[in-house]
């Protein structure tokens, strides 16, 4: 330091503790600062981070508020077609059930008409047995009828059914209790012995053809045996010898054998009219002359007569005469059930 400067003015005794305390200050100043500037960009940054984050959630919302909007779109319009198909639904279900309502109102008539008919047909069928039962008095008919009508009654298996097929039980327990007799068939047999008269041979017939055979002379040997022979012939009709205890069948000409037959032709059909007339007595009284007149005009030994004979004893021994039962307890319930149906509205 050279002399001529001045020396420098001491400083005073508080300054180097204010330019501390300055310098202090104005570090302390610059720390709150940057502090103050590091934090406002970290609140920028987040700010910035948070409106980046803001936007992006803005944006996911738009979209799912987009995807939303179709989707209820999609959801309206769906609901629309569904109410459509809703409404054509309700509209074909109730044009079924007012078809279901007539075809129920149909399947009732038809059933009731089905009962009706089923009704009059088995009314009909116990009609006719019992038409069978008073005049021809056929039981095997009537009962076959009655048969009928209980099959008919119970594969339609309806209950309201039951009291008749009671009453067809009972009536039908009441036509096998009566003894079996087939008319029609015994009228087929007297039939038969009818058609058979014209076969039959004729008693005299037979023995005129054993004395043609007896007066026959033998055109065996010579000329001397057979003059002996009609000699002898000759002879021997000058006498006769009969047994008297044996009974001869009537020496008939020709002409009496037609009315032969046709006598004892109509003693059969007399038969015939009785057996059908239920008139045991008449019956058995031409079976009977019947009988008598095939013994003592017609063959015997022969094998047709022997049927005949057999066939006339066996119809002969038939009964005709028992109590003829009725079937009016089905009629009656069969008409009584009619009677209430047509009482019944519906």
């Amino acid at each position: 330091m050279s002399e001529t400067e001045p020396a420098a003015p001491a400083p005073a005794p508080g300054a180097p503790r204010l330019r501390r305390l300055a310098l202090v200050a104005l570090i302390a100043a610059s720390a709150a600062l940057l502090v103050a500037a590091l934090s406002w960009l970290e609140a920028r940054s987040r700010i910035g981070a948070t409106q980046d984050e803001l936007a992006r959630r803005l944006r996911d919302i738009e979209s799912d508020a987009r995807e939303a909007r179709a989707l209820a779109r999609q959801a309206q319009e769906a609901s629309r077609e569904a109410q459509v198909k809703i409404a054509q639904l309700e509209s074909r279900l109730a044009e079924s059930q007012s078809q279901q309502l007539a075809l129920e109102a149909l399947y009732q008539d038809l059933s009731r008409n089905r009962d009706e008919w089923q009704l009059a047909e088995v009314e009909q069928v116990l009609a006719i047995a019992s038409q069978q039962l008073q005049l021809a008095r056929n039981v095997r008919a009537a009962l076959l009828a009655l048969q009928l009508a209980e099959a008919r009654l119970s594969r339609s298996d309806r209950p309201q059914f039951a009291p008749i097929r009671r009453a067809l039980a009972r009536d039908i327990e009441r036509l096998k209790a009566v003894p079996a007799v087939d008319f029609p068939a015994m009228a087929m047999r007297i039939d038969n012995l009818i058609a058979a008269i014209d076969t039959l041979p004729l008693a005299f017939e037979e023995r005129t053809e054993r004395s043609a055979e007896a007066k026959e002379p033998s055109r065996e040997g010579g000329f001397l045996a057979r003059l002996g022979a009609e000699v002898w012939q000759e002879i021997s009709q000058l006498v006769v010898v009969r047994r008297m205890g044996a009974a001869e069948p009537p020496l008939l000409p020709p002409s009496q054998a037609y009315f032969v037959r046709e006598n004892l032709r109509l003693r059969l059909l007399n038969a015939r009219v009785s057996l059908l007339a239920r008139d045991e007595s008449g019956y058995r009284e031409d079976l009977r002359a019947a009988t008598a007149w095939l013994q003592r005009y017609f063959d015997a030994r022969s094998k047709q007569t022997a049927e005949a004979a057999a066939q006339l004893k066996q119809l002969s021994g038939i009964s005709l005469n028992f109590e003829m039962p009725s079937i009016s307890e089905s009629l009656d319930a069969v008409r009584a059930y009619k009677s209430r149906r047509e009482r019944t509205p519906g």
